[in-house]
């Protein structure tokens, strides 16, 4: 059986899927062979692996990091949130059942034995596994069905750390009570910290941390400091929030301005990404009508539940100012549920079970929704370049009319396709911006060099050297190969004090 460890955190967006994936990243640099594992992961970003399964996109993230293709054991339960009370439940990749909090707890036995299956695949396969927790171990009213922290750890005996994000504040409370709310055979895995976000000299730590390690008994393996222009493919909602916001530098004398709009369950909201990476595009996330004015492009992104979203998308007036920027001859691109609410109707028994509803109208387009998922790496041209992408979704769009655009379709200013990813083709990129130009009258240039796989690796690069560079890898080799330290003390306190 091979080596493994468990990233925990003290919150959700503490920084477990980043220091996972740097971890991977510094253990193919040592020639280890490793693999990511996520139990269970809440997400609405999600990747395609090659045979067709949707898993978290973090994990798709870390499998780069660890310089292998990703499978859907490395993240064997995926939830998509639908709305605040209910979830899809994809397992092994494929979706199996819609469920809420109390009738998730039914399928616990299920999916506690395809998790564990999952992680001994992985283990019989590869020298190491690195798994990431989800959200916090101290969530203790969650811990009789946890697959994902302190019940994988005892499952699988995994030494666990827990990182802890200093710029939300009281990071070493927060460590400290993560471990002493856990029962005793629970804290006995919890084998060291690390402090995540650190703005400023580390040395004002110091006192902080020996008295971690005195009340604890643990060491604090590492202080890793700020870096903004680290952010992977966002995850949730927390990590839109910390995306970067600066606009690189034009190399004419313009900016294409792109407003991409922030619904409510908005999935996937990474194919704007290689679009923010290039000189002189704006990309900024957009919630009233009033911020559409000086848009160049305005993008509706995936969403997990498309008819509630454009209920919302009326409700704000987006729908509105969306209809007559099209009218006026404005660029509208819809990307999968994006591309169905631009439909004359929408048949939903599926997702919403609202029945038949008007779409925008903006497309000569019909939805359907099916209950099986449509999974794919498709592949078609577009402005003259080959474009690859992927699909993730249950409306099956019928085209009416218009030109064909990857599988979807094109009416004036108005686009619209199922295919996420499509920006992450350089030379599509480029066209698609030198299109957008020409349409706005943008004096506008582009860089014409610029590879979005180069950039995701060079991230992917800084995470494996703030590994190297700031915690101490040593001891994080030693957990990995040994396990626990064996007679951990055990964080006792009576609140009747």
């Amino acid at each position: 059986m091979s080596g493994g460890l468990l990233v925990a955190g003290t919150t959700s967006d503490a920084g477990k899927s980043v220091l996972t994936a740097g971890i991977c990243r510094w253990l193919l640099r040592q020639g280890v062979r490793v693999a990511p594992f996520k139990a269970q992961n809440m997400a609405l970003n999600s990747a395609v692996t090659a045979d067709g399964a949707e898993i978290g996109r973090a994990q798709a993230v870390q499998a780069a990091a660890a310089g292998v293709p990703p499978e859907a054991v490395m993240n064997p339960v995926l939830l998509k949130p639908g709305s605040d009370t209910h979830s899809q439940v994809v397992l092994l990749g494929q979706p199996v059942a819609e469920v809420d909090a109390l009738s998730y707890r039914d399928l616990k036995p299920r999916l506690e034995q395809v998790v564990l299956e999952s992680l001994n695949s992985l283990r019989s396969r590869f020298d190491v596994v690195i798994c990431e927790g989800a959200g916090s171990p101290a969530e203790i009213n969650l811990r009789d069905r946890d697959l994902a922290n302190m019940g994988l750890a005892r499952a699988a005996d995994l030494p666990v750390i827990v990182v802890g994000d200093i710029d939300r504040g009281g990071v070493f409370a927060s460590m400290f009570g993560t471990l002493a709310v856990l029962s005793p055979e629970d804290q006995r895995l919890i084998s060291g910290f690390v402090i995540n976000k650190v703005r400023g000299d580390q040395r004002l730590l110091a006192p902080g941390i020996d008295m971690l390690t005195a009340m604890t008994a643990r060491p604090t393996l590492g202080v890793i400091p700020w870096r903004g222009d680290l952010w992977l493919d966002a995850e949730d909602s927390l990590d839109l929030d910390s995306r970067p916001r600066a606009v690189l530098p034009p190399l004419g004398a313009e900016t294409l301005r792109i407003a991409v709009v922030r619904l409510p369950r908005m999935s996937n909201v990474t194919d704007v990404d290689p679009l923010a990476a290039e000189p002189g595009v704006a990309v900024r996330l957009v919630t009233g009508p009033e911020e559409l004015a000086d848009a160049d492009v305005v993008l509706l992104p995936g969403t997990r539940a498309t008819v509630s979203d454009l209920a919302w998308l009326r409700r704000t007036g987006l729908a509105a100012a969306i209809a007559a920027r099209a009218a006026a001859g404005g660029l509208v691109v819809g990307v999968c549920g994006g591309y169905q609410m631009l439909a004359e109707s929408i048949d939903d028994e599926v997702e919403s079970r609202q029945g038949r509803v008007d779409g925008l109208g903006l497309l000569p387009t019909s939805v359907r929704f099916a209950r099986a998922k449509t999974l794919g790496h498709p592949v078609a041209e577009a402005l003259g370049e080959t474009v690859r992408g992927y699909e993730i979704h249950h409306g099956i769009v019928d085209v009416c009319g218009g030109e064909p655009f990857l599988e979807g379709c094109r009416v004036g200013s108005v686009w619209g396709t199922s295919w996420h990813g499509i920006f992450d083709n350089d030379a599509f990129r480029r066209a698609f911006l030198a299109m957008v130009a020409a349409h706005t009258g943008r004096a506008f240039v582009g860089a014409g060099d610029v590879s979005f796989a180069a950039i995701r690796e060079r991230r992917l690069d800084a995470l494996g050297d703030l590994v190297a560079e700031h915690l101490d890898t040593g001891a994080l080799m030693t957990l990995i190969e040994q396990g626990a330290p064996p007679h951990q003390p055990v964080v006792r306190f009576d609140l009747r004090e």
